[in-house]
């Protein structure tokens, strides 16, 4: 390559080329005034591409209400959440529920801490210029995350009602609490590598560390309050409440209950202005009760599936990313990676069958935030800017262009007359003004672009793929592709 600087620089000849070709091409004129007056999703944006992604699904879910992260990075939290929250209600006959995500912050921000300085522990030798040193130090308690490091927190500390410990302005708003805990986290790891090298062992250094983990305890406890280590819980079953888990039918006087089953009122009786539901109550329980005796799936139960068509990622095999954990006794993350068409059936098996199903994609995509679409043929940044995106799943993976940046849930999914899908309902984390009432609908053509992750509950693998869970992993670094955590 030539280091001439007047071969490297933009020239004016070309640029007075460039100008004279624009405004020969009407088209340009014309999509430049929407794009400067609307921008440039608005301009974009193709009617007939709305029109052909309707919002009905042959398939769909009854979930509860929207939920809204709000200016955090816990999409994954929320995502995984309603997928429990779905299973919790139906199996409660709730008409609506929702888990507390600022528990799980809360104790993510604890075990993300500790991770990083075990993890610092571990790297004393590697310079800090090295990339290992510098994917470990990126981001020491970052809000992102996937699927397995909320099963590593749920069976350690279990799940509570958002109704035990609510939002706070630190939990919707994360940036200034993660800003001042990563710096302090930072300071740590770098007194724990100059007492290492002036000779501390490592119990010394691990001494030092528990002392840190105090302050880290303090700063999430100032920011979020503390976590309650036991709660009150009552909620009121729907008015068509089936008999309990006994099969029995019981009266409406709860006040003495406290063994959670739900009370049935006789449907007979003169009505009156007083809530006669059936009740569910508890006084006194813990998070790792609630969650064993509410929630009637287990969170290990499930299979992290990815679709990469990656010449250095083959199909049909497992993968560990190594320094991935939140939890550091719980492992690092594992996946397996499966062509499309095994991907795909996966996904429609466990929705055909009445789960909801967790996801990860790149959201930014040709996608409309407000309106609620994911799909190429509705952003048509084509035909508004004159040149094709012909990028594929493969190249966006390898070059960065198309990174998994968020979770949601899938709750519906649309079959069309040759039994295939052809869109899909998507519930997001953005609140109830984000799309339609909350809602997405996605292309399958969109589904097979950008979707590279999906949480399937094991029995809806096929015997191959549930084989491969077992098989020896192949070992990844922290800044290959498809280790970028959901925020």
């Amino acid at each position: 390559m030539t280091t001439d600087a007047s071969a490297r620089a933009i020239k004016p000849e070309l640029l007075r080329t460039y100008t004279e070709d624009f405004n020969k091409d009407r088209a340009n004129l014309i999509a430049a005034d929407a794009a400067v007056s609307a921008g440039v999703l608005k301009a974009a944006t193709d009617y007939r591409g709305v029109r052909a992604l309707p919002r009905d699904f042959s398939i769909e879910l009854k979930q509860g209400s929207i939920t809204n992260q709000e200016r955090s990075g816990r999409c994954w939290m929320f995502a995984s959440l309603n997928t429990l929250r779905y299973e919790l209600m139906h199996r409660w006959n709730l008409e609506d529920f929702e888990f507390s995500e600022t528990y799980l912050f809360f104790w993510d921000a604890m075990e993300k801490s500790n991770t990083y300085l075990e993890n610092v522990l571990r790297t004393l030798d590697e310079p800090t210029d090295s990339r290992l040193f510098e994917a470990i130090n990126w981001g020491p308690s970052d809000d992102g995350g996937w699927w397995q490091m909320f099963a590593a927190l749920v069976n350690k500390y279990g799940l509570v009602p958002k109704s035990a410990y609510p939002e706070s302005e630190n939990s919707r708003n994360s940036d200034d609490f993660k800003q001042y805990l990563n710096s302090k986290l930072r300071e740590f790891a770098a007194e724990l590598r100059r007492r290492s090298a002036a000779g501390a062992g490592e119990d010394e250094l691990r001494t030092l560390k528990d002392e840190y983990m105090g302050t880290v305890y303090r700063i999430c406890a100032v920011s979020l309050g503390e976590p309650p280590e036991k709660f009150d819980f009552f909620a009121r079953t729907k008015d068509d409440a089936e008999a309990d888990a006994d099969g029995k039918a019981e009266s409406c006087k709860c006040e003495d209950k406290s063994d959670a089953k739900a009370c049935k009122c006789d449907k007979n009786k003169d009505k009156t202005g007083k809530d006669e539901r059936p009740q569910i109550r508890e006084i006194g329980i813990t998070p790792l009760e609630f969650y064993k005796k509410y929630v009637p799936v287990d969170v290990n139960d499930f299979a992290t599936l990815a679709n990469a068509p990656l010449k250095n990622r083959p199909f049909n095999r497992r993968y560990r990313i190594r320094f991935s954990a939140n939890v550091v006794e719980a492992g690092d993350m594992e996946f397996v990676n499966v062509p499309l068409d095994v991907f795909k059936k996966a996904a429609l098996d466990q929705l055909t069958a009445g789960h909801p199903i967790w996801f990860a994609c790149d959201c930014t995509q040709f996608a409309l935030r407000k309106d609620g679409f994911f799909d190429q043929s509705v952003v048509r940044v084509d035909q508004l800017f004159g040149t094709e995106f012909t990028g594929d799943k493969a190249h966006g993976l390898e070059y960065g262009d198309s990174p998994s940046n968020h979770a949601m849930t899938f709750t519906g999914v649309n079959l069309g007359e040759d039994g295939k899908p052809n869109r899909w309902k998507v519930e997001n984390s953005w609140g109830k003004d984000a799309g339609k009432d909350g809602y997405y609908v996605m292309s399958d053509a969109w589904f097979d672009r950008y979707v590279t992750e999906l949480i399937i509950r094991k029995e809806y693998l096929d015997d191959a793929t549930r084989a491969l869970l077992a098989a020896e992993p192949v070992e990844l670094d922290p800044w290959q592709p498809l280790t970028r955590r959901c925020r």
